[in-house]
């Protein structure tokens, strides 16, 4: 099943032929800040789409009238896999790995929606893009084996890590609002297999800048989510973003990110540097 979220708090079963309203099947999701699918993993609903006959009579929408938002616009946690693919570290010149860094955290403020539009705010300062698989949980999950783990998973959907190159810590790099695209769908794990043997491709405008497979990461989905519930509980909703492959590289206004996830989706963003401000003029700079 393919989930996505449509006029903010609609929630929809896209196929390759419709859309489906699926918001009156399960009463009482939309009404969240959350949105709709959030509430639906929270309230362990998700069964309540699996009535056939319901389906067959929801709501059709014209998919080319569909305006799809974030399918999870504020989850509790968006946990960063770093240096996760050691062809990246080795671009980044770090020898540093996953296994060093350990995980950490972006704000869940930074997330939007497909097309809509990254803002760089710095003028001076390299800002790349990082296409990445993302994890989505289904249940709470604390102290997981990594042979338990994908029971734990709700699905899968696309991820861009927009990430500052300066000297401040990740969380502040990766944070800024709009630095965490997510969508356009969450793909159900059944419907997707495998999530360690799946390509991603990335493009900036035409340039086709990021092509592996996610084969390649140092941390697998199951050993990444063993990693994380030992630090910290994961609850429904939380988003994992697995890391990024080689071929990072800067932004600039007017750009258009793609990120392409076999099984999972395409997601597209634009990038403005609209207010962008030198680096050396920001709030906080002065030491004392």
């Amino acid at each position: 099943m393919r989930l996505g979220v449509f006029d903010g708090n609609r929630l929809a079963v896209s196929t390759d032929t419709e859309v489906i309203d699926v918001t009156g099947l399960v009463p009482g999701i939309a009404d969240t800040p959350q949105g709709p699918l959030h509430r639906l993993l929270e309230q362990d609903r998700c069964h309540e789409l699996a009535d056939e006959k319901a389906l067959r009579a929801a709501p059709r929408i014209d998919p080319e009238k569909v305006v799809w938002s974030a399918p999870l616009p504020r989850p509790h946690k968006i946990i960063g896999a770093p240096a996760n693919y050691r062809a990246h570290v080795a671009e980044m010149n770090n020898p540093n790995t996953i296994a060093e860094w350990g995980v950490f955290l972006k704000a869940n403020s930074s997330v939007i929606g497909p097309d809509e539009v990254v803002r760089l705010p710095y003028s001076d300062l390299r800002t790349d893009q990082e296409g990445e698989l993302g994890v989505v949980i289904g249940k709470r999950a604390r102290n997981v084996s990594r042979e338990e783990a994908l029971d734990y998973v709700f699905g899968y959907t696309c991820v861009l890590d927009i990430t500052i190159r300066s000297t401040e810590d990740r969380s502040t790099r990766k944070s800024f609002d709009t630095f965490t695209p997510i969508g356009p769908f969450v793909v159900t794990k059944d419907e997707v297999g495998d999530p360690d043997d799946l390509e991603l491709r990335c493009w900036v405008n035409d340039e086709l800048r990021q092509h592996s497979r996610t084969s390649l990461m140092i941390y697998s989905v199951p050993r990444l989510i063993e990693y994380a519930s030992s630090v910290m509980t994961l609850m429904p909703g939380d988003v994992i973003a697995t890391g990024t492959p080689e071929g990072v590289g800067p932004l600039a206004d007017g750009d258009r990110i793609t990120v392409e996830i076999e099984k999972v989706g395409r997601l597209e963003v634009g990038v403005s540097a609209d207010h962008a401000l030198p680096y050396a003029s920001r709030p906080g700079r002065e030491a004392g």
